[in-house]
């Protein structure tokens, strides 16, 4: 296999962007895509007929038995080679940056395809604190806010500030609300009070400052649990000249690592949309990404940030990252794409395309050419889902190495993140480990995607519990403590990431605040957040609990594997209302995100609820909603007739949600002409057969109808 058929947007993007400045040629780079397509293709079709396979034999045994005991679905899982009997791996990871390895913090997951998001992620190493109390339900107002700055709402801010500051950086004696000045001398901060001076309960708190031409101090960096937290000193600022202390802000370090996603949060269907999706990352490596925008009548440029100088306490320069260590999520196995074909007109695997394009755009900041650094310990850290056991983490493996001699990388400069989002890798997270000790930089649960892989295995076992009721069923809450367990068990830390999954609802921040510190409590060193804001309240976990010591805690714990294995099933009977209920929550959100993916191209979305709630939408949740309807219309719960009535309602409270939204295409006008509408559809009534339960094969076919007019 020598010459592939490249669309034209991609293959100009590859030679006049990609390419340039690395010493690369495009005949090289499109040769090597062909040999490795050429390597791989026939062992990943393998491994996807093995998935098959076994999936196929499970159907069956659940037919015959239904949800049957766990010992005996044991017993079956590990006859057929399924379930495997654990390994005990350990992770020895080189050039892993401190960030992924040592540092505990939020991390952030945005879309590719929108650059302006993108620069957002990255530029949220750092968030204001103030802001973010001042403009979300953190803080409920106690009156109308004026328009522009509230004075009122800011003094409200200002002492929440303060009592935040007391509980992380208590001074020796009095309160951050009596503080009339900050001041550095000797190396060390001294706080003016109105009850005299004082400093930090904890010196070693006090990690530097940044003064003036004059001397005067600008700003005062602490440091807890790892974490960094900078006072901004401005009696200039409108905050300042309210504040007690000149304080104008006070900046946390927030999201320490995003992940700029080419998978779930994205709608890439051809040439021009992997070539948005790949210039964003081109970009962010390069450091020359850019974006404009219109906000208050001006023309804003956003750009990468660079990093923040500060003096240590010992007099040295100390500089701190101004930008998330940045990963890159591809896509799985399972998928192949349009925009790059063989000789033959057969689409290649997109994996191998997005390692190449993730790899080679990463020389850039691995050879330092671009404006400022990524990984300063010379990695690249890709994100690989829908890995079905360790098999296919092999094979993910095979991949990278081959990417690094072709690109002339060390052995396991590109590092793995395993998401922990497939039953097969759950009960198997060991031996998945183990396929790559060297690479494993992170484990990552989610509820979503894991979830409607449970309701895809089982599904021949009976019909599975409510959504909002999976949350609390045995197999949940064991796979929650059972990925770390035995990520701590094979020495992630101090060298990778034991992550948790995402907040769903982006304006409701009190209710985050409130719950999310039960992941770093959990001995997770980091945790999905949907938005910049939400990072940067999503550190205040972090600054509490540390996590390296509840990790310690933790070591030698072991959950019960088999309490995996316990099926979802629906105890008792529903009544019609809540069977009612339960299909127009999940039409409604299948039909509120897929008529954003198929007709507007928006892989990511905050899609109202039945409630008016905004909830954050991608591929994951899609397909819990697909399946649950599946698995109760094939279990007799609903039919087709009440399925087809369902949504056809629900669209039109789609419609009416999306009236205002820019370019939308109304779904009940004519049910039977909109592709989003019958995108829905076949996502239910195909998805008991479908592969995995996956939505990425009926969205794609979709999207590209919708675009082709």
């Amino acid at each position: 296999m020598t010459d592939l058929q490249v669309d034209p947007v991609l293959r100009a993007f590859v030679a006049e962007e990609l390419l340039p400045g690395l010493d690369l040629d495009p005949t090289w780079f499109w040769s090597t895509c062909a040999a490795l397509q050429e390597r791989f293709a026939g062992r990943t079709a393998e491994l996807l007929a093995r998935r098959d396979e076994l999936q196929e034999r499970i159907d069956a045994w659940h037919r015959e038995n239904g949800a049957g005991d766990v010992e005996a679905l044991e017993a079956f899982l590990t006859e057929i080679g399924y379930l495997l009997p654990p390994e005990s791996p350990q992770v020895n990871v080189s050039r892993v940056d401190p960030e992924i390895a040592e540092i505990a913090g939020p991390q952030l997951v945005v879309p590719a395809t929108v650059p302006r998001y993108a620069l957002n992620a990255a530029n949220a190493r750092w968030g204001s604190l103030f802001d973010a109390l001042y403009g979300t339900d953190v803080l409920p107002p106690d009156h109308e806010l004026e328009p522009g700055y509230d004075e009122r709402r800011g003094a409200q801010v200002i002492a929440e500030a303060d009592k935040l500051l007391d509980e992380l950086f208590p001074l020796r004696s009095g309160s951050h609300a009596d503080a009339t000045a900050y001041r550095v001398q000797d190396g060390a901060l001294v706080v003016e009070t109105t009850g005299g001076s004082t400093g930090l309960a904890d010196p070693g708190q006090f990690a530097g400052h940044r003064a003036g031409a004059d001397g005067a101090v600008q700003a005062v960096l602490l440091r807890r649990n790892g974490l960094h937290v900078e006072l901004t000193i401005d009696p200039a600022h409108r905050v300042g000249r309210q504040h007690h202390a000149d304080v104008a802000d006070v900046a946390l370090e927030a999201a320490v690592t995003t992940i700029v996603d080419f998978e779930d949060s994205v709608a890439t269907v051809d040439g021009p949309d992997k070539v948005g999706a790949y210039r964003t990352w081109l970009g962010l490596m390069t450091g020359a990404l850019t974006a404009t925008f219109e906000k208050g009548g001006e023309t804003i440029e956003r750009k990468v940030n660079g990093d923040r100088h500060y003096t240590a306490p010992d007099g040295s320069e100390l500089t701190l990252p101004g930008r998330s260590v940045l990963l890159v999520r591809n896509v799985g196995h399972h998928m192949t794409t349009d925009a790059v074909r063989t000789a033959d007109g057969e689409p290649i695997g997109e994996g191998v395309l997005d390692a190449m394009v993730s790899a080679v755009a990463a020389l850039h900041d691995l050879r330092g050419l671009g404006r400022f650094s990524n990984s300063r310990a010379g990695s690249v850290y890709i994100v690989k889902p829908k890995q079905h056991g360790p098999d296919e983490v092999a094979l993910t493996v095979e991949l990278f190495a081959a990417v690094e001699e072709a690109l002339g990388l060390e052995p396991a400069t590109c590092k793995i993140g395993i998401m922990d989002e497939e039953k097969r890798t759950s009960l198997n997270l060991e031996n998945c480990i183990a396929q790559a000790p060297d690479r494993t930089i992170f484990v990552n649960t989610g509820f979503l995607d894991r979830t409607g892989d449970e309701i895809h295995t089982d599904l021949e076992a009976g019909p599975v519990v409510r959504k909002n009721d999976m949350k609390s069923t045995p197999w949940l809450i064991a796979y929650e403590d059972r990925n770390v367990d035995v990520a701590l068990r094979a020495g992630f830390r101090g060298q990778a990431q034991v992550g948790k999954g995402m907040w769903a609802k982006p304006a409701a921040m009190r209710e985050m605040l409130d719950t999310k510190g039960a992941q770093p409590e959990a001995g997770a060193n980091t945790a999905w957040v949907p938005s910049p804001t939400a990072a940067t309240l999503h550190a205040l976990h972090y600054l509490r609990t540390d996590v390296a010591a509840r990790q310690r805690e933790l070591a030698g714990r072991t959950t019960d594997r088999r309490e995996l294995l316990r099926v979802p099933l629906l105890p008792g009977e529903l009544t019609d209302d809540e069977k009612r209920h339960e299909l127009e929550t999940n039409a409604q959100s299948i039909l509120g995100y897929v008529v954003r993916w198929v007709g507007l191209g928006i892989g990511c979305s905050t899609v109202p609820d039945l409630a008016g709630v905004g909830l954050m939408e991608d591929r994951a949740t899609l397909r819990i909603s697909s399946q649950l309807i599946a698995n109760w219309l094939h279990h007799g719960l609903t039919d087709e007739t009440q399925v087809r009535e369902t949504f056809a309602r629900m669209a039109a409270l789609v419609d009416e949600q999306n009236a205002n939204e820019p370019g939308y295409e109304p779904m009940a006008k004519d049910l039977e002409s909109s592709p989003s509408f019958q995108a829905a559809l076949e996502l239910v009534f195909t998805g008991r057969e479908e592969p995995g339960g996956y939505t990425e094969r009926a969205l794609t076919k979709w999207r590209q109808a919708a675009k082709a007019g």
